[in-house]
């Protein structure tokens, strides 16, 4: 298919993602019900009436946006089949395979109940729904990864190289580690250098990968995790957070090492904020900046070449923070958090 035909297809529907004036109707409204007929009025509104009818409340309007973002991903895949795009669109969906092995991981560790696990997946990557269920049935974190290995899936690789390091230390962060090292290091594997298009998705994932490192190294500082411990757990392949500076940062007796380091690079923004957050031992509000810093740059390549697969990668990146905020104003609604408290809550504006 054209790419200038894709584009035009995809800027239609990057116009109908909901603008300040929407998302302003949104945030005053008072309840669930409220919020959910507003949510009609929207792109939203078929989700939010097939929703409705099968989960009450709050449940409702989280699967509706599961379903509209599934919707958008299989739409947009279908549009770049065979084009160079292709594999930029799978780098991205690949994000929530992660997100669903993860979350499907981190139930059977802690033994949640099933349809709990489910409510919390998002099938909008290459793992369809029937498989995720079928993960779910299984009784333990080893048997969700012997499962994946039977069916010959790709992420059952780097599972099965760490599940021994999970049975003797039961720790998860050993697997969860494995599937972002797999999934950054295939990513970048699949672009071609030269390629404007892909030099962007590269660029992306690089900072990314910084991001990652960085709040694994404040975590690391906070609880005084061993800088051989923490080592392993580094991500390679980010830009301006090398393994030097990320040990530097969990080795930092001090605030001011801390902000030393993050100095000179993109992510200087961070240093105001680092010594309240050190102190009290809240990263939270390190990590919101950088993601929002994260989906900033991602929504940006949207207005870059008309003519290039790059406007595919920025609306796929507003669709997602549309999603967030919606989401995070449903929670806030719902627990009756007061309208200044929930503006700090969203993450990406």
């Amino acid at each position: 298919m054209d790419l200038g035909y894709i584009n035009a297809r995809v800027r239609g529907m990057h116009s109908r993602l909901l603008g300040p004036k929407a998302f302003d109707a949104l945030m005053v409204q008072q309840d669930i019900p409220s919020l959910a007929s507003e949510l009609e009025k929207t792109p939203y509104r078929d989700e939010i009436q097939e929703a409705g009818v099968l989960y009450p409340g709050l449940k409702g309007i989280e699967a509706a946006l599961r379903m509209n973002l599934v919707h958008t991903c299989q739409k947009v895949l279908s549009l770049v089949e065979g084009t160079d795009s292709e594999p930029l669109v799978q780098i991205i969906l690949a994000r929530w395979d992660i997100h669903n092995l993860k979350t499907i991981l981190r139930g059977k560790h802690l033994h949640v109940a099933p349809e709990e696990i489910e409510e919390c997946l998002i099938p909008a990557g290459t793992l369809g729904e029937p498989l995720l269920v079928e993960l779910i049935k299984q009784p333990d974190v080893k048997a969700v990864i012997d499962l994946l290995a039977t069916w010959e899936v790709e992420y059952s690789k780097p599972l099965t190289n760490y599940i021994d390091e999970y049975a003797s230390g039961r720790e998860l962060s050993v697997l969860e580690y494995a599937l972002d090292r797999f999934h950054y290091e295939n990513a970048l594997s699949r672009l071609r250098k030269g390629k404007s298009d892909h030099e962007v998705m590269r660029s992306l994932l690089c900072q990314e990968i910084d991001s990652l490192n960085l709040k694994n190294a404040l975590r690391m500082n906070r609880d005084r995790v061993d800088p051989e411990t923490a080592e392993k757990y580094f991500l390679p392949g980010g830009e301006h957070i090398p393994l030097d500076k990320f040990l530097a940062v969990v080795r930092s007796g001090r605030v001011e090492e801390i902000v030393e380091n993050v100095e000179g690079t993109p992510y200087s923004f961070l240093a105001p904020l680092i010594p309240e957050a050190m102190r009290t031992g809240t990263l939270s509000v390190l990590e919101k900046e950088l993601d929002r810093y994260l989906t900033r740059k991602g929504t940006g390549v949207f207005r870059s070449d008309p003519l290039g697969g790059a406007v595919v990668i920025g609306y796929l990146f507003a669709k997602q923070n549309e999603i967030i905020n919606i989401r995070i104003i449903a929670r806030c609604k719902d627990a009756r958090i007061p309208d200044a408290e929930l503006e700090k809550e969203l993450r990406y504006v």
